[in-house]
This record gives C-alpha cells, structure tokens and sequence, in this order.
C-alpha cells in the first residue's frame, strides 16, 4: 500500500486577498472613468456647440429649399428632400469648383510634403549652427496673417509688381500672374504651399527626431550610403508621420478657402474657384439651402478621402 503525502509550502509575506478588494478595484476603475469624462466635458460641450450641432442643422438645411428671408423663421421652409442635393451636383460652377479644389489637392499636398520632409532634413542633418532662427523663419508663414500675406502677394505678383519687374530685368517673359487662369491657379497654389510647408516640416522634423541614431550609425557602419539610409531606414520610420501629414494637408486643401478668396476672389472665370468658396458665395447671394447642400458634400468628400488615406497608409500588420 502506498501513501500519497502532500506538501504545503507556505511563502513568506503571502496572505489571503481580502473579499473586498475586487470591489475597491472597482471602485477606484470606476471612479478614474468618472474623473475622465469630467475632464472631456468641456471638450464635449465646444464641440457639440460648434461642431456637432451646426452639422446637424446644415444637412437638415441642405433638404429644404431655405433662403437668406427664411432665416428669421427656419421652421417655415418646405422639405425638398434630396432635391436641393442633386441641384448642386448639376450645377456646373459647383462642378467646376469640385476640380478645382481636387486640382490644388494634387498640386499642393505632394509639393507641400516634398518640401516639408526636405527643409526637415535639412534642419536635422544639415544646418547646424542658427538652427532655431531657420526653424523660426521657415515656420513664420503659418502664422502670419492670411490678409496682410494676401496682401503683399497680390502687390509682388501684380502686373507692374516686384516679381514681373525682376523677371523683365533679366529678360523672361511678365505673365499676368491673378488675371490669367493658369497663372492665377499658379499663384493660389505656391501660396498655399508656402502657408503649409512650416506645418509639415515641424511634423517630419519631430518624427525624424525619433528615429534610433543606433540604426543609422549600423546601418553607416554596414556600408550604407546617406541615400541608402534615408531610403531604406528613415522613410519607413516616417510612415506614421508621413500619414499624420498627407491627411492634414488634404483637409487643408480641400477646404482651402483663404488664398483663393483674397488673391483672385475665386477668378478669373472661375478657375481658381473652390468648394469652400463657392459655398460661401452661395451663402452671400441668398441661396442658404444651396449653401448647406455644397457644405455637406464638402464634408462627405473630406470624410471619405480621409479614411482612404488611413487605410492606405496605415502601418502593415
């Protein structure tokens, strides 16, 4: 007969958990939740007051046939449906302002981020004395005032400007850079990009900051090349980066609004014309519903080509 013995080893400082300790987990879980929606409250208000609700109203606006008299009595307009809708995707300046806007977003977002990553790299790598001063000058254009900028651009690219005289002093040709269309879109579009490319240098110069100086310094050991390393290494880093950027920039400049508005208020013949502009030309011409129907198309367009852009360039799995 064999007897089975068992060993009860006791580890010092172990005691048994008392009952009520999953309930002061508990407690302290829920009471950390309670604590962070009492921080998100304000947040929540702002943006339900000024985000949230006026959405709501625009595309309950946009399926109605509301204009600037019936502002005073918004409950006293007819329910059209999707009527208002359809008229604005047929109208043909509304259309030509959909490809204008698509226009400035090919144009500007790759040649923003291009020169971003570039005056980054440069910042990084290359400048390194009166770092913080570049820094500083390349950044000012973000937040200088869009109406005086406007102002000064419209002064150096007019006919007679600084810009057509220094041309003609080494005798290139003056084009008539806001009454010509192609030069006008020409105008709109390196504006933009000068507005823009402080934000995206500031965004890849903190993702270049990131990137482990041990794996550029094996890599280099290895034999890679500067060309090499930015490539293979640095660019791949970026991804998340790269896609933070390339998604502000295109909601920049699909609802680009300021340049076109103070350099050629939307001309000539309409071809610097965008969807932000015309919905406010629209607004000001009476046709409220008209407005709120091109605002919510705007805001659809954004929406989707926003998550596009995620599920292209989110990290692979």
């Amino acid at each position: 007969m064999s007897t089975t013995s068992t060993r009860i080893v006791i580890v010092p400082g172990a005691r048994k958990r008392p009952r009520g300790d999953g309930r002061r987990v508990s407690e302290g879980t829920r009471a950390e939740a309670v604590t962070g929606w009492l921080f998100l409250v304000p947040f929540l208000l702002i943006f339900a007051v000024f985000t949230a609700i006026p959405a709501v109203l625009a595309v309950g606006a946009s399926m109605t046939d509301m204009k600037a008299k019936d502002i005073r009595n918004p409950f006293d307009v007819n329910f059209v449906g999707l009527d208002t809708i359809a008229r604005v995707l047929g109208d043909a300046t509304f259309q030509s302002s959909f490809l204008n806007t698509i226009l400035f977003v090919v144009l500007c977002v790759p040649l923003s981020m291009a020169l971003g990553l570039s005056l980054a790299l440069m910042l990084n790598n290359g400048i390194r004395k009166l770092r913080a001063m570049f820094r500083a000058a390349v950044y000012i254009p973000v937040i200088t005032n869009i109406v005086a900028a406007a102002v000064i651009w419209q002064y150096a690219f007019s006919i007679s400007g600084p810009v057509n005289s220094s041309l003609g002093s080494i005798g290139l040709p003056q084009p008539n850079w806001l009454g010509d269309p192609a030069w006008a879109v020409t105008t709109v579009v390196m504006m933009g990009i000068w507005r823009t490319a402080g934000t995206a240098m500031i965004l890849f110069l903190a993702g270049l900051q990131a990137v482990p100086e041990e794996v550029l310094e094996a890599a280099s050991t290895d034999g890679a090349g500067a060309i090499r390393r930015l490539w293979s290494i640095v660019l791949p880093l970026l991804r998340p980066t790269s896609l933070l950027v390339t998604v502000l920039m295109t909601v920049m400049f699909l609802n680009i609004f300021e340049e076109p508005y103070l350099l050629t208020r939307g001309g000539p013949l309409g071809s610097t014309r965008s969807m932000a502009l015309w919905v406010y030309e629209q607004f000001g011409f009476g046709n409220v519903a008209a407005s709120m129907a091109g605002s919510v198309l705007l805001l659809i367009l954004v929406g989707f080509v926003a998550i596009i852009q995620f599920r292209m360039l989110r990290p692979k799995e």
